[in-house]
């Protein structure tokens, strides 16, 4: 009778455990579905979130690459000017060797009033 009690006894402990043990994977099983539920909507938050800060990334991205565009059509621009500026300067280089050379061959004012006298007193000579 002791050894059929303890029998019994024994059965109702491992239907406890086994009881204690079910309860205990569906906690489990809750939990864990309750946590992949939760962290699905974090990431679907977070997604949300990081597709937002893309889009404005994307919006800045495009106005600073507008930006620079800009910026190197004006550069052009200066380039082409500063281009013939150059060439304008080259011109008057070119310009001024041809006046300089041309006032190396004339006479200063010295040298005129010299030939105005030798001009002068030839003349006088002729005249006399």
């Amino acid at each position: 009778m002791a050894e059929e009690n303890l029998k019994e006894l024994e059965n109702e402990i491992i239907k406890h455990f086994d009881e204690k043990t079910e309860e205990s994977k569906q906690h489990f099983d809750e939990k864990t579905e309750e946590s992949k539920q939760h962290f699905d909507e974090k990431t679907e938050e977070t997604k949300r979130h990081f597709d937002v800060v893309a889009e404005d990334l994307k919006k800045e991205i495009k106005i600073v690459a507008e930006q620079v565009g800009s910026n190197t059509e004006k550069l052009e621009e200066h380039t082409q000017r500063f281009d013939k500026i150059n060439d304008t300067l080259e011109i008057i280089k070119i310009d001024i060797g041809f006046i300089k050379n041309d006032l190396k061959q004339k006479i200063n004012r010295d040298e005129f009033a010299v030939l105005e006298k030798r001009v002068g007193s030839l003349e006088a000579k002729v005249n006399a």
